[in-house]
């Protein structure tokens, strides 16, 4: 008995070119990622990019709502995920989303449908509203153990 996986909607050949893009893309900012040193602080780690500091960290005193995502990634590369966590939850969730999509993105496009998903575009949605909302609830927890 061999495993088949369920087949979602057809792709027609630009969104399987996509998919194979997207898949690229993904790895090329993990590999991004993995040239940064994650930042001991739990933060600035984007600096390394040649970016200025958080300007909302800079002129309120406090973090943002993304304060340690390249960090959390940088971590997450290395595979220290309990560092990843303690620097960005909602990036960390991003980033093991991320490394999902790769294979999925890469097998859909090489099977021309979408691997076990109906609707891509619900995915992506449930997908961005979840780690939005984790990162405000995170933000929320930083903003009152600040006090």
């Amino acid at each position: 008995m061999t495993f088949r996986f369920p087949l979602g909607v057809p792709l027609n050949w630009w969104q399987r070119v996509l998919l194979w893009m997207f898949g690229v893309c993904l790895v090329a900012g993990f590999g991004l990622a993995w040239s940064l040193s994650p930042d001991s602080r739990g933060f600035g780690t984007h600096q390394q990019l040649g970016f200025p500091p958080c300007t909302f960290r800079f002129f309120l005193g406090i973090p943002c709502p993304s304060c340690g995502g390249t960090t959390s990634f940088a971590h997450f590369v290395r595979g220290e995920w309990i560092d990843s966590i303690q620097a960005n939850v909602a990036c960390f969730v991003l980033a093991l989303s991320c490394s999902l999509l790769v294979p999925w993105s890469w097998l859909s496009s090489f099977y021309g449908r979408t691997i076990g998903i109906e609707s891509p575009a619900w995915g992506l949605i449930w997908l961005m509203t979840t780690v939005c909302a984790i990162a405000l609830v995170q933000w929320g927890w930083w903003l009152l153990s600040m006090n």
